[in-house]
């Protein structure tokens, strides 16, 4: 009966430990990120008890508000412009940086679209297919997955047509939103966004050559060990598996 007693004591005691030592860990992390984020938010809280607070919104309204003064401990953007932006406002430095994983930039449809017929190479039916409905992007000044969308629509010669046919939305998973709730017939998005609903299809994927590589950089932004921590578990080989489950391409070695 004392051998158990002193057993339950330190256990309770063990416990307690645990529970006094487990901290918040904040991570600001571009919107395509929330799926994946979730996961291994969960996965990090149970080997150490640590749990993941995210705040998911576009890179750059995340980006403003780090630099305005936000408790963010691990950021990751969807665009190396914005992590760019804090090094410039000396938030962080280069050389803490990592690029995590890549992307890729689809062509969504509603349920009534998803056997359009876009050619591969050109997308040059996508004008007449829109008719006189809107085209559903990030906002293209400031949204990365609405700047690749942009970028790529010029290179195919597309953007002087469609750019006053667009709706711009403040993050990508609301012009994800805006195509499952049919309010737009097509919308451009990360292919990881588009694997996540089951309200649209993918139509086509832009070809690579006609954007700019879509890299996640991520950092750390203060010396803690539990943000430095983190960190390390994102780089390493049990979240790059779940990042390739959630469709994106992990770019770091392991």
């Amino acid at each position: 009966m004392k051998k158990l007693l002193l057993s339950t004591l330190g256990l309770a005691a063990l416990c307690s430990t645990f529970t006094v030592f487990a901290e918040d860990i904040n991570v600001y992390a571009a919107s395509s990120m929330t799926d994946v984020m979730k996961e291994l938010g969960d996965k990090y809280k149970a080997e150490t008890g640590d749990s993941i607070v995210p705040v998911y919104a576009g890179s750059s309204t995340l980006a403003r508000q780090i630099e305005q003064g936000a408790p963010a401990d691990i950021f990751i953007s969807a665009n190396p412009n914005w992590m760019t932006y804090l090094v410039n406002k000396g938030m962080t430095t280069q050389d803490q940086v990592s690029d995590l994983v890549g992307n890729s930039l689809v062509l969504i449809g509603s349920d009534e679209q998803k056997e359009a017929d876009i050619d591969p190479g050109t997308f040059k039916q996508l004008p007449t297919l829109l008719g006189e409905h809107r085209l559903a992007i990030g906002e293209p000044q400031s949204v990365p997955a609405g700047m690749y969308a942009k970028e790529s629509l010029t290179n195919l010669g597309l953007w002087e047509v469609l750019s006053s046919k667009t709706a711009p939305s403040n993050n990508v998973r609301l012009t994800l939103s805006l195509v499952e709730r049919g309010e737009a017939p097509f919308g451009i998005v990360y292919k990881t966004d588009a694997l996540m609903s089951k309200k649209v299809s993918i139509v086509q994927t832009f070809p690579e050559s006609t954007h700019s590589p879509i890299v996640y950089p991520a950092v750390a932004l203060n010396s803690k060990p539990t943000s430095q921590q983190f960190f390390e578990f994102l780089k390493g080989k049990e979240a790059s598996d779940t990042f390739v489950k959630y469709g994106f391409t992990p770019l770091i070695a392991q």
